[in-house]
């Protein structure tokens, strides 16, 4: 996401490469493109003017420091006004009662339903809370099939009453039997609806009043852009929402609802859905995510989804392994599980500051453990606990096994050697020190 947005930045700050000062023709002429750049990625007209009129007025009254060029201070003066655009600051959920209610609403094919159950999944790992789906969505038996679906993956129960007819209802009982069973947090699948439909959206207003939720969060897909923006500000002015959610950022989009849907509607991002998968979820941090739009990186998300995804007990055995060089292919097979389910290797990829650039017309595929998982899958259990015992017969079966040839085993196994050689170094602190002598200084 933002890939073409942060090229045409990057290019409209080159018009100040080389300039000794920020003049008011050499940033009008930078805020002009940068405000095609923003209209481009589909930012509202009156968001993207204002926008770079502030960065404008706030650039020229700035003294360039002979240790940084008007570029540079131009780019943090973006840094910090797209911040500001898009919320300043991290909007938590407030999950202060008991149970605490949220209502989920929405266009229809927004994603609300995965959002639902992707929400509760945060909630259950990262809140440590006991949350119950409440299935409200009377049109579509598809809904409550799916919401029933997600449910039994995450192991979150879901409330369902089929015989129902009214979603008002549906929302009280799901209530009700969350207050019994002992669950601190109720999230309320609701129906599609369009902003046009005076029946449906005064459902949802009876369902709201009725259960007097926490937090009602708009779910709206990110790649609808401009439209994203006008629908949200309906659905506001009836329903007062608490927050938005903007799924699939991972998709072919232009990030103009982003930074647009904050200055239009007053409410701030909670959360951005960036993949399929129920992990795929993150809290929406303004700062960081100028930060990437601008090239910079987002070292800070990269560190907590790694932080999310490895065990502290499984890594201090592992660190005891490495030091006694016992690590093996079963080690090495439960790390590369870990590492996809932190998410999108290119999104992955794009939080390390400069990587990003580099990596815009790449390809990366999410299948690109595929061929070590089948190689190391075609081991056997005593194989995999003794990578040293692998000889040239064993590697000809696996090569066979795994569908691969033996140049890919040997390479695998090549590669796994010097990483165990180089993991053991590591872990030796007199090793590490002998190295840091060896080095030229």
């Amino acid at each position: 996401m933002f890939e073409n947005l942060s090229d045409k930045l990057d290019r409209a700050f080159k018009v100040l490469k080389g300039q000794g000062t920020i003049t008011e023709i050499n940033v009008a002429e930078t805020m002009k493109e940068i405000r095609k750049a923003l209209l481009d990625a589909d930012v509202n007209y009156k968001t993207a003017k204002a926008f770079t009129d502030d960065v404008r007025q706030k650039a020229i009254g700035q003294n360039v420091l002979t240790a940084i060029s008007p570029g540079q201070l131009l780019t943090k003066v973006m840094n910090d006004e797209l911040t500001a655009l898009m919320g300043g600051s991290t909007a938590d959920l407030n999950l202060s009662a008991s149970p605490t209610i949220i209502l989920i609403a929405g266009l229809n094919g927004a994603g609300k339903t995965t959002f639902t159950g992707k929400l509760a999944n945060y909630l259950k790992t990262q809140k440590n809370k006991k949350p119950l789906l409440v299935a409200d969505d009377i049109y579509r038996p598809a809904a409550i099939e799916q919401l029933q679906v997600l449910g039994g993956q995450i192991g979150v129960p879901v409330y369902v009453n089929l015989a129902s007819k009214d979603p008002v209802a549906t929302a009280r009982e799901g209530i009700a039997h969350a207050k019994q069973n002992g669950n601190n947090i109720v999230i309320i699948d609701t129906a599609g609806r369009l902003s046009i439909d005076e029946a449906m959206m005064r459902e949802i207003e009876q369902v709201k009043d009725a259960v007097k939720p926490q937090e009602i969060l708009f779910v709206v897909d990110a790649m609808t852009g401009q439209d994203a923006v006008n629908t949200a500000k309906v659905f506001n002015d009836r329903l007062d929402f608490t927050g938005v959610v903007l799924t699939k950022l991972d998709g072919d989009t232009r990030g103009g609802a982003a930074l647009s849907i904050k200055s239009v509607v007053n409410k701030p991002i909670k959360f951005i859905g960036t993949g399929e998968k129920m992990e795929a979820l993150d809290v929406f941090h303004p700062d960081r995510m100028a930060s990437r739009i601008l090239g910079m990186g987002d070292v800070v998300s990269l560190v907590e989804r790694a932080q999310q995804q490895f065990d502290e007990k499984e890594a201090a055995e592992l660190q005891k392994k490495i030091r006694k060089n016992k690590f093996d292919f079963n080690d090495f097979y439960s790390q590369i599980q870990q590492i996809k389910k932190m998410g999108n290797m290119k999104d992955l990829m794009g939080m390390i500051p400069g990587v990003g650039k580099m990596m815009k017309d790449i390809e990366v595929d999410d299948n690109a453990f595929k061929n070590i998982e089948a190689i190391i899958q075609s081991m056997t259990p005593y194989e995999k606990g003794n990578p040293d015992s692998i000889n040239q017969s064993r590697r000809n079966r696996i090569a066979k096994g795994s569908g691969t040839n033996l140049v890919e085993v040997n390479r695998l196994i090549k590669q796994f050697e010097d990483m165990r050689k180089v993991m053991k170094q590591m872990s030796n602190p007199a090793a590490m020190a002998n190295m840091m002598r060896r080095m030229p200084r």
